[in-house]
């Protein structure tokens, strides 16, 4: 998994639009400057996130995006997924399912793949925008997130570690 710098950008918007999700609808400039993003890649952004459903637009003179949902709703994964695709470090979940089956001289490295994208996937998807905004560590998303890691280091083979 590879975050571009355009998912790094959408993460960053996102954040800016948890912290000032009470406020309502909030101007692209305004989020560009909080953030401090190009304000025109923003925009492509935007919309990408708004046809996705995870942020709305608002018209007028009080307009600009807000969050859909509430912040703690809002995985990081969805985000990832949607601007840089899957989480895999290559290809996706089922295509290293299939290799682990189809090529049986590489099966322990595919493995060693999808656990390596299956740990990924599961701290991304426990982790909310809103974990972020409360600040990562110290706050309430590191034990959602260590939960997350020990749960995940419990169910794994150790594959010779």
């Amino acid at each position: 998994m590879k975050i571009s710098q355009k998912g790094l950008y959408a993460l960053q918007a996102m954040m800016t639009l948890a912290r000032r999700h009470e406020q309502g609808a909030i101007k692209i400039r305004e989020i560009a400057a909080e953030s401090d993003l190009p304000e025109k890649f923003l925009e492509l952004i935007l919309l990408e996130l708004k046809n996705a459903r995870i942020v709305d637009s608002v018209r007028g003179a009080r307009g600009g995006y807000q969050l859909r949902r509430d912040p703690a709703e809002i995985p990081l994964s969805d985000i990832i997924r949607l601007v840089d695709g899957p989480l895999a470090p290559m290809g996706d979940a089922e295509q290293l399912r299939g290799l682990i089956a189809k090529d049986a001289d590489h099966r322990a490295l595919y493995e060693v793949f999808l656990e390596v994208r299956d740990a990924a996937a599961k701290i991304l998807e426990h982790t909310s925008v809103a974990d972020l905004v409360a600040g990562g560590k110290g706050k309430k998303s590191t034990n959602s997130r260590a939960a997350a890691a020990k749960n995940l280091k419990d169910s794994q083979p150790m594959h010779g570690r």
